[in-house]
């Protein structure tokens, strides 16, 4: 009976899907994107690597993430995106009672959970070429530097990854609650501004402040980007945050992408144990070589990091290399991939890992 039950429910879905106008149809989209990696140490004796900790994780299969998007064109100027993301986060997710004992322990869950990345609204028709997003929109801090490095599967771009770096938050997320409004002025000139809580889309709004930023984005000739990036957000009493990041990018040989990126970050509340205040900046350069396009590219990145501007000990940096191959199609990469990470503090040996991602979009 239960059998019977499902196919009966997907056979009825079917023929309410077929039963729809096609252009109802034609303006809905269900896409997905996943991944997979099994990752794996390569050193032992890393600042990392080297921890008992790491060695008990080295040899695992992982999801990192799992996004499913709903797209819906309702005319020609709005449409509606929801985004599901899933990670693993450690959940607290019941307290159970021991008789036995006069406590209480409680329950921990890792499993890969959903939650909502973005939820918005898209009108397009307040300018020409422009676009005009309000509610749990992606900010527009680093969209153009990710679009062009082209690896999240892999890494984060730099700011991105700032703080899982460092452990400096320079309070950059993906998406967030508030509005967005970019496009096009001529063919040589982009651009893109935001409001928005600052707190990220995983987190309510805490305080009245809001975080407004933006970017120019400048063709001087075909084949060279350039784009300067601000934002400023107030915070607890009368401290306050700024970021600034310049990004170059080049697409003058055939298929090879070359790039450059740079954030500084001043934060009013970064002061160290006697009081004196610290800034955070760092750097990326990346190349994309499309070796056989749509089959088989290699890339190579290094990120320097500097999380406080008063002690270079804390540095460091980090070189990524790797493939993108498409076996069968572009719905299904394989991407093997190496990280080392260096230390400017000489007491830490740099730790060296790898990791084959698998990538499936569709």
């Amino acid at each position: 009976m239960e059998i019977l039950r499902k196919t009966t429910g997907a056979v009825l879905a079917a023929l309410a899907l077929a039963m729809l106008p096609p252009a109802a149809v034609a303006q809905q989209k269900l896409t997905a994107t996943v991944y997979f990696d099994y990752a794996f140490n390569l050193n032992t004796d890393g600042a990392v690597t080297g921890t008992q900790a790491s060695q008990d994780l080295n040899n695992q299969f992982r999801f990192r993430r799992a996004y499913f998007r709903y797209d819906n064109k309702v005319t020609d100027t709005l449409s509606f995106r929801l985004t599901y993301d899933a990670d693993n986060t450690a959940n607290i997710t019941g307290v159970t009672a021991d008789f036995l004992k006069p406590s209480l322990t409680t329950k921990k869950d890792d499993k890969l959970r959903p939650y909502i990345k973005h939820l918005y609204l898209d009108y397009t028709g307040l300018l020409p070429n422009s676009s005009l997003r309000l509610g749990m929109v992606n900010t527009v801090t680093f969209q153009v530097a990710e679009d062009k490095w082209g690896y999240r599967s892999v890494a984060k771009t730099l700011v991105d990854g700032y703080k899982d770096l460092t452990g400096v938050d320079i309070r950059a997320s993906s998406a967030d609650l508030g509005l967005n409004f970019t496009g096009t002025a001529v063919k040589e000139l982009r651009y893109g501004f935001m409001l928005i809580n600052g707190e990220g889309y995983s987190h309510p709004e805490y305080n009245r402040f809001k975080k407004v930023g933006g970017y120019l984005h400048l063709i001087p000739v075909a084949g060279v980007s350039l784009v300067g990036y601000a934002d400023y957000e107030d915070l607890a009493g009368s401290a306050k945050a700024v970021t600034t990041k310049a990004d170059v990018f080049v697409d003058l040989i055939p298929n090879l992408t070359l790039a450059g990126e740079y954030v500084h970050y001043d934060n009013d509340a970064f002061k160290n144990s006697d009081s004196s205040r610290y800034k955070s900046s760092g750097f990326s350069v990346f190349g994309v070589c499309r070796i056989i396009p749509d089959k088989l590219n290699a890339f190579a990145r290094y990120d320097g990091y500097q999380p406080n501007s008063t002690n270079s000990q804390l540095n460091k940096g980090l070189i990524i290399v790797g493939l993108d191959w498409a076996p069968v199609h572009a719905a299904w990469k394989i991407q093997p991939n190496v990280w080392i990470v260096s230390y400017s503090d000489s007491a830490k040996k740099s730790d060296v890992t790898a990791q084959v991602t698998f990538f499936l979009s569709f």
